[in-house]
């Protein structure tokens, strides 16, 4: 196997990255986090947290290596509780004086590119691959621009603005990302991202319509008067446009973030030279991601280990790299930057925020 990438990469070809875990080995880990977090009244959650992040990760094999999490469910749970305990106060205070919610209010706001920063350090820090760790150096002020501002500015621009945020949101994170002390790069061009607004910018424009359509109809049937049959079937036939409608919306969003992750990841390098790659299928992400929630809802939940594979796979295996020169030489080099500053990385709070 090391040979073959040896010469693949030697040729400056992709990579793909492998998932190689399956929906009954899941099944078997999901299982038991599920009925331990009942059982401890979701105190088991951190480490149940702890042992699927282990098992995704130690499936996801790149250049003939698995990626290994190291965090524990202790600090997670440090980090959950400081989350309750500080949830629990603001409310006492809401509750002694109305006054208190809003100075909490504004505490959260003030704290949450904060929280933000020191979830994403995180999140890196407890990640290796080839024995290197990750880092994230990025600022709680880039962390207010980047994530708070653009999405208000997203917002507020009904989407228009949105790859606008998109790019300030993965640049943010990406060119704040290091492995060992090697840094990631990226720069999506705005106009890509704007082409991937197009298709989901129609379908919502066709959900406008059909919003509007339904609200006309609302107003003309009187759902009170005589319950005729007609009524009926055009209140049905309503209920099931409205249906539809967020179903449109659903897969307008699920294509958009297809298109980004795509985007972002194919201009994505570290250490300046090393190419990343995503080639997702837009249609295919969105069918995929549908089709799980269908499943898991069917199912009463008891498919989500088999929904939460197959994304995994499909989204892994659509993932490359190229390595520029020969794979060893080049991470004997990354694991000689990486070792000097691993010693400290088992110190930051189990603050686990996500994007």
């Amino acid at each position: 196997m090391d040979n073959r990438v040896s010469a693949d990469s030697a040729a400056n070809a992709f990579e793909r990255a492998r998932f190689t875990g399956t929906a009954s080995e899941y099944f078997g880990i999901w299982i038991v986090n599920v009925l331990l977090t009942i059982v401890t009244l979701g105190i088991y959650s951190a480490w149940a947290k702890v042992r699927r992040n282990r098992y995704f990760y130690g499936n996801t094999a790149l250049l003939g290596r698995s990626f290994e999490y190291h965090a524990t469910g202790k600090q997670i749970f440090i980090g959950r509780v400081i989350v309750f305990a500080f949830i629990v106060v603001a409310n006492i205070l809401a509750a002694i004086h109305p006054l208190f919610s809003v100075v909490t209010t504004i505490l959260v706001l003030i704290a949450l590119p904060w929280l933000i920063v020191r979830g994403l350090r995180f999140n890196a820090r407890v990640t290796s691959y080839r024995n290197v760790r990750f880092d994230f150096i990025g600022t709680a002020g880039g962390a207010f621009v980047s994530v708070l501002l653009g999405s208000l500015v997203a917002f507020l621009s009904l989407g228009l603005l949105a790859p606008f945020a998109s790019r300030w949101l993965n640049r943010y994170i990406f060119n704040n990302l290091r492995y060992g002390d090697r840094p990631f790069q990226t720069d999506p061009k705005i106009g890509a991202l704007y082409g991937a607004l197009l298709v989901p910018a129609l379908m919502v424009v066709l959900g406008g319509v059909m919003l509007v359509g339904l609200l006309i109809l609302m107003f003309v049937v009187d759902p009170g008067g005589g319950g005729s049959i007609e009524e009926v079937a055009l209140l049905g036939a309503i209920y099931l446009s409205l249906f539809g409608l967020f179903i449109i919306y659903g897969l307008a969003g699920l294509i958009y973030r297809a298109a980004v992750h795509n985007i972002v990841w194919s201009s994505t390098q570290i250490d300046g030279r090393h190419v990343l790659r995503s080639d997702l299928s837009r249609a295919r992400y969105a069918w995929i991601a549908i089709s799980n929630v269908v499943v898991t809802v069917l199912t009463l939940g008891l498919m989500r280990p088999w929904a939460a594979v197959r994304l995994a796979r499909y989204v892994t295996e659509h993932t490359a790299i190229r390595i520029e020169g020969e794979i060893g030489e080049v991470f004997t080099q990354f694991q000689a930057s990486g070792a000097a500053i691993s010693s400290e990385y088992m110190s930051v709070e189990g603050i686990d925020f996500g994007f």
